[in-house]
């Protein structure tokens, strides 16, 4: 499935719900289902700086593809990273610096979410991009 196909189907399954109440359940939900990220790997290093709640984010390189981890402490904020970790996961580096977050806009992710979560919603997108260009670069060595 490529990156696009991974957003329609968030922007499907969120089509389903007319009120941000249910939106807002459905981003807990899938943040629940996000694995748990290891104690050791939650560290000032793999934070994201401009979120006001905590988010870890951290991303390793195997068979040229871009595996991601990620936690938060706060449960909305948990929910939006397990969506940019379920398009992006085990993607190459340069599919992820060309990806569009269109599915952010789609589904009313922007709009409804406050100015500060709204920082770290991009500041998270940003970072995830920054390591597929690091890891871009390794690559072409």
């Amino acid at each position: 499935m490529t990156i696009n196909e991974v957003q329609d189907q968030i922007v499907e399954e969120f089509s389903i719900f007319d009120d941000w109440m249910d939106r807002y359940q459905q981003l807990i939900d899938l943040g629940n289902e996000l694995n748990p990220m290891d104690e050791k790997m939650r560290i000032d290093q793999h934070l994201i700086q401009g979120c006001q709640s905590k988010v870890w984010v951290d991303a390793t390189l195997t068979d040229d593809k871009i595996f991601f981890e990620a936690d938060s402490d706060a449960i909305i904020t948990k929910g939006i990273v397990a969506l940019l970790v379920r398009v992006l996961n085990g993607r190459t580096p340069q599919e992820i610096i060309d990806a569009d977050f269109y599915f952010v806009d789609k589904i009313g992710l922007r709009e409804n979410l406050s100015p500060t979560r709204s920082n770290g919603l991009l500041a998270m997108m940003k970072q995830m991009k920054l390591y597929a260009l690091a890891y871009q670069a390794k690559l072409n060595g």
